[in-house]
């Protein structure tokens, strides 16, 4: 839903985690985030959340008033969960507004 989004309570790290039905295949993953600084993507393999190893680690342009939009190239990747990681960012709070996985 464009008109929601998830926001941070003010300290860092701070984390969220999509779950996926069953393991799957993922070719691209973007998300649309707002002050992030710095981003880290873990995924998971296992029945549950656990075990998550680190995929991708990136810090983001600052883009005052606009939304951050980042996109990030997974070739033969699968996971079960992801993990998404704000290690820090540029104000005391940040928000999510949208996170898209694509593959099979």
């Amino acid at each position: 839903n464009s008109e929601t989004f998830w926001t941070t309570t003010g300290m860092f790290p701070q984390e969220f985690i999509i779950g996926f039905p069953k393991c799957v295949k993922i070719s691209k993953v973007a998300i649309q985030c707002y002050l992030v600084r710095t981003l880290r993507i873990e995924r998971s393999v296992s029945k549950d959340p656990v075990g998550f190893e680190q995929c991708i680690e990136k810090d983001l342009q600052h883009t005052e008033g606009q939304l951050q939009m980042e996109e990030f190239p997974l070739p033969e990747f699968q996971a079960t969960y992801l993990r998404f990681i704000i290690k820090s960012a540029f104000d005391h709070f940040v928000s999510v507004h949208r996170v898209m996985a694509e593959g099979t």
